[in-house]
């Protein structure tokens, strides 16, 4: 593989992943990469329909990140049968996982997420509390 060094600790290099996040199930066969893309797919529809029943900034902006982060995923196992991931961080010889843009778009998506459970407060019923 050809690694190209951006900065210290921070290069890019070609790799291929047939399996899903962190490269589990990544020895699969032609099977599984139809399997992935049924199953993202459908999780991915189920997020269209609900991304138009969202209410709140985050929640919306997290849903169109992730939404759009297994699209451009689901594109590249359609095209090539498996995903390009090319972003590599490390520490000495310690290697973060391999990952593309869109599993960025897919983990900020997450994160907005969870912010939002943090911070948003609870609608409370002003008649059950008396």
């Amino acid at each position: 593989d050809r690694v190209i060094p951006i900065i210290p600790q921070f290069n890019f290099i070609m790799a291929w992943n047939r399996g899903i996040s962190f490269s589990l199930f990544s020895a699969g066969s032609d099977a599984q990469t139809w399997l992935l893309v049924g199953v993202q797919s459908a999780i991915t529809l189920g997020l269209l329909w609900w991304l138009a029943r969202l209410n709140g900034r985050l929640l919306i902006v997290g849903a169109g990140l992730i939404i759009g982060g297994a699209i451009g995923n689901i594109i590249d196992r359609l095209r090539f049968g498996a995903v390009t991931d090319f972003i590599d961080f490390y520490v000495g010889n310690w290697h973060f996982a391999t990952f593309n843009v869109a599993d960025s778009c897919i983990s900020i998506g997450v994160g907005l997420w969870l912010l939002d459970a943090v911070i948003r407060k609870p609608h409370h019923d002003a008649t059950a509390n008396g």
